[in-house]
Parts: C-alpha cells; structure tokens; sequence
C-alpha cells in the first residue's frame, strides 16, 4: 500500500466532483428549509408552518400508511415463493425464482395504467366480476390502487432478500425442532423465520424507503395526497423559492434515515449465526399430493398477479382501442411505428445519458474501490461512505436540490448551469455511483495484492501496474457495475421530472410519464414501455453474462 502525489490528487478530483454534485444539493435543500423566505435567517418557521398544514400532515401520514402496507402486501406476496421454493422439492423452483424477479425491471409507474385496465373500475377484471356476480372492486382507487401497484412491483426485492436467508439456515436446526415435534406453520414461525430475519427486514425497510419517496406512480393514479408527490407539485406549481418543497424534501431524507437505522436497532445485539450455512443432513421436504396442488395454486396465482402488468403494458402496446372491455377490439403496429419516429429521441437521449451516467459511476467508483483498498490516503474511506449516501436521497431531492444550487449559475451566454441536459446525466450519475461502487470494490477484493507486488518487482510502475494488471482484473466487476448503472439510469424519473427543461432534452422515462398522462399518447406510452423493459432486460442479462465469465476466468463455480 501506498501514498503518491497521483492518488492524492484523484482522491481530492473524487472529492471534489462529490462535495459539487451531491453534498452541496443536498446541503442547499437543508439550508433552505431552514431560512426564511426571501433570504433571511435561520429559522424553524417552515417547519411549524408544515406541521400546521393539515394537507401536509396528511400526506405524511398517507405515505406512511401507503409505505407500511405496501410492505404487509409485499411480504404475503413474497413469503409464500421463498419458503415453497427453498424449503421443499418444487419443480421449477428456478423459473419461479427467476418469473418473481421480473417487476422488478419496469419501473411501477410504467404498468400503473397497464393495472388501471385490468384492475380499474371498469377493467377486464370488474367488467367480468360485475357481468359474472354483479359486483365490482376498487383495487386502484386512491391509495389502496398506490398499495396494490407498489407491492406488486417491489416484493422481489423480500423474497431476493429471504430466499438467500432461507438458504443460509443450517438444515439441522429444523431437523432437530422436527425430531421434537414442530411441523408445517409452527415450524416456520418458531424457527425458519426467526432465522430468516436479517433477510427480510433488509428487504422489507428498502421497500419501504422505496415507496416512501416515489413520485410517479402516485401521481399517474392521480394520487396527489402524499408527501413526494407534494414536494414535486410545490416546487413545479410555485416555484424553487417556495421553502415547503424543500421542508417535504428534509423530511423524505430523514424518513430514510430513520429506517435504516431503525433497521439496524432490531438488528443490534441479536445473533442469527448458525454453524454452517445451507448444509446439514435435512433433504429438501417433500410435499403430499394435496399439499402440491395447493402449493402451485398458491405460486401461480402469486405469478399471475405479479406478471399482469407486463401482460397489460404489451396488450396496451397492440391495441387499437381498449376501453370498458376485457381485452382490446383489435391490434395494430402504429404505436411502435410513431415510437421509433416521433418519439425516438426519447431512445436516444436514454441511450446517451445512461451510457454517460455509468461510464462516470464505473470510473468514479473504480477509483474510490482502489484508493479505498490498495492505499493508506487518510480519509479514504470517506469517500466511500459520501459516495454510498446517495442511496439515502431521494430521486426528488437531489432533483431539487440541483435546480436550486445551480439555477442561478450562468454560463458565459446567460444560460442557466442547471437547465442544460448535462446536469441530468451528473444527477442519475450520483444517483447510481453506490451500485457500481460496490460492483468495483468486490471485484477489486476478490484480487490478491501479490499480482500487483509481482509487478511492481518486475520493475512496472504504480500505473502500469494498474492499467496492465489491475483493471483487466477488473473487467468482469465494472462491466457488470456498468450495466447495472446503465439499466437503472435508463428508467430513473424522479430526479429527472425536476430537471427536464424541454421535450428535445427529456430521457425515455419522462416521455413515458408524459404519453401516460392522456389517453391518445398511452399506446405508444405502452410502446415505450415495452422498449424500456426490454433495454434494461438486456442489460440485467449482460451483467449477469459478465459476472459469470468473470467467475469462468476465475475457475469459480457458477
């Protein structure tokens, strides 16, 4: 390990490029909410005036209400696959696995009107409830519709999250409760499941955060009462001098905040360690006759809920018209047609910036990964910890925060610094530097520092050392941290929704946020839908293909 005048001075260029574009956004919207408007002192005023706002205090609650119960929603969804696919011989375990990770690669507000026409009041489902046994239900109405949605498109990241813990659980710990006569829900409840907790509670507070700050789909279900929503609405209706945006947007931080280390509280002082993981003398049970059917009745209806907004989103991109009826009067190629020609600039900007956007993450966390691990710069670890911050801030946040910090610099010409399409590709950047962090730094640990001392004793210097040995090293991890950044950037909107100036310079996400908004532009909106689900597809795949070559080169089984 080492300390040279080069690495001093990329980790001062690393702190720098985070102290402009993440710390000093955030920091403003702090600032502002605690100054009075028009400039003046500090002050706690803002803060008063939101908690006497009854709109205010009601969304608050709403969100925490809509948070919580997506979560309730989200484990009935999740604990059912886990534990069926882990615990017992279930035939295509893998393809449900693989079917349940799915909704995670379409943004929620991308199937919300794909939903309304199956799930509205007057979808296919209520059309043929209410034809069928004259009643219909409100499954996406106000917030219950925000519930219904958000679980569907965030339970992957429990059962992700439980399935590796069930794995993890030593098998004789429920072969002894067995012997001493605990079974089927007992069993779970006293012993699986207490031990399975880390992972769900990881999953479960990240899908809470995760609804807690979402902007789009409450709105596109004209769901306006909720505490995102309302900073979004009050910075773009009354403008970045308005102080209660920038109060929501503490408050949505500190709520984040507050999770994680709410989650870290039930956690602390608890061992969930067992002596080996996954291991023991108990085979994967088998299910009765009666238990299997019951138990592919349950997955499959599990999938087909989960699965009906992709199913929806492609109808909707074929259909002519789809209005009070089950399925569309008939199917047309015209959406993609206009897609691919009027709208394709929505593609190529969504190419440019996310292509930009993780070229920036992989070689700002690239090199954070190897200042953090092959050096002994003092504070180096700092930068870890400011860049993995970004986690915690909302979309919405760091979008306002960049409107306010950089809207009053000009450039030579008097353009404001903020309303160039270039602030929207460092925002998403930001925003997804802690995935390809962290894809850099496993792949950056998983290298013996004796290849690089082997070098540097062959007479190599520190770069060449670098970029003939280390980062070819590294491929596998930066190219799959690329991707990842890549498929998430592709689909981000809430940060963007803040900062697009104009249709010429607006990303795929906000042209389907857009289409979405009326009922003329929802089939090609579909359409779009489609291509977005497809591109970030593909990128999951590649990054799935680089890490296991990756591991091939490596001589690691897959």
């Amino acid at each position: 390990m080492s300390r040279s005048p080069g690495q001093i001075a990329l980790a001062l260029g690393i702190a720098l490029f985070l102290a402009v574009f993440l710390l000093v956004p955030v920091a403003t919207v702090v600032y502002v909410a605690f100054t009075e408007k028009g400039g003046g002192g500090l002050t706690l005023v803002n803060f008063l005036d939101f908690a006497r706002t009854e709109l205010f205090v009601r969304s608050f609650w709403n969100s925490v209400y809509v948070s919580g119960m997506t979560v309730v929603w989200a484990s009935a969804l999740a604990l059912p696959l886990a534990y069926l696919t882990t615990r017992f011989e279930f035939r295509g375990a893998m393809l449900v696995q693989t079917l349940g990770f799915l909704p995670l690669i379409m943004p929620p507000f991308v199937g919300a009107v794909a939903m309304q026409l199956l799930f509205g009041r007057n979808g296919s489902v209520n059309l043929l409830l209410d034809e069928w046994f004259d009643f219909k239900i409100g499954f996406m109405e106000g917030l219950n519709g925000v519930i219904f949605l958000q679980a569907i498109h965030y339970f992957p990241f429990i059962l992700v999250n439980l399935s590796a813990a069930l794995r993890n659980i030593d098998r004789s710990m429920e072969e002894a409760a067995q012997n001493l006569g605990s079974h089927g829900l007992r069993l779970f409840r006293r012993i699986a499941l207490p031990l399975a907790l880390p992972g769900y509670i990881a999953g479960a507070s990240l899908v809470f955060v995760k609804v807690f700050d979402d902007v789009a789909t409450p709105l596109l279900l004209n769901v306006k009462e909720m505490l995102a929503p309302q900073a979004y609405l009050r910075i773009t209706s009354i403008g970045i001098d308005d102080p209660m945006g920038y109060v929501i947007s503490v408050v949505l931080i500190l709520v984040a905040v507050a999770t994680m280390w709410a989650t870290a509280l039930v956690m602390k002082g608890k061992d969930y360690a067992t002596t080996q993981r996954g291991g023991g003398g108990l085979a994967r049970r088998k299910l009765r006759p009666r238990e299997q059917a019951l138990a592919y009745g349950v997955v499959i209806l599990i999938l087909a809920l989960v699965l009906a907004p992709h199913v929806g989103l492609v109808l909707l991109s074929f259909a002519t018209v789809w209005s009070y009826s089950p399925l569309p009067d008939g199917y047309t190629l015209a959406h993609y047609t206009r897609v691919l020609g009027d709208s394709s600039i929505y593609i190529k900007n969504t190419l440019l910036y996310a292509g930009l956007a993780a070229t920036i993450d992989v070689v700002i966390g690239g090199a954070i990964a190897y200042l953090v691990l092959r050096t002994r710069l003092a504070g180096r670890q700092w930068l870890d910890w400011a860049a993995s911050t970004a986690l915690a801030v909302p979309g919405v946040v760091l979008g306002i925060g960049y409107l306010r910090a950089f809207y009053g610099v000009n450039l030579p010409d008097g353009t404001p610094l903020a309303t160039l399409w270039i602030v929207i590709v460092l925002a998403i950047a930001i925003r997804r530097l802690p995935y390809a962090l962290r894809a850099a730094y496993a792949a950056l640990q998983q290298i013996s520092i004796s290849l690089e001392e082997a070098a540097e004793n062959l007479g190599a210097t520190k770069a060449r050392t670098v970029r003939r040995v280390v980062i070819p090293l590294m491929t596998g991890g930066l190219l799959a941290g690329f991707v990842t950044s890549f498929a998430t950037a592709a689909v981000e909107l809430s940060a963007v929704l803040i900062l697009v100036q104009s249709n010429s310079d607006a990303p795929l996400a906000y042209g389907l946020y857009v289409l979405m908004q009326t009922p003329a532009g929802r089939g090609a909106g579909a359409a779009l839908g489609v291509i977005a689900v497809l591109i970030v597809a593909i990128c999951m795949w590649l990054s799935q293909l680089a890490v296991d070559r990756s591991q091939r080169a490596r001589g690691l089984d897959i």
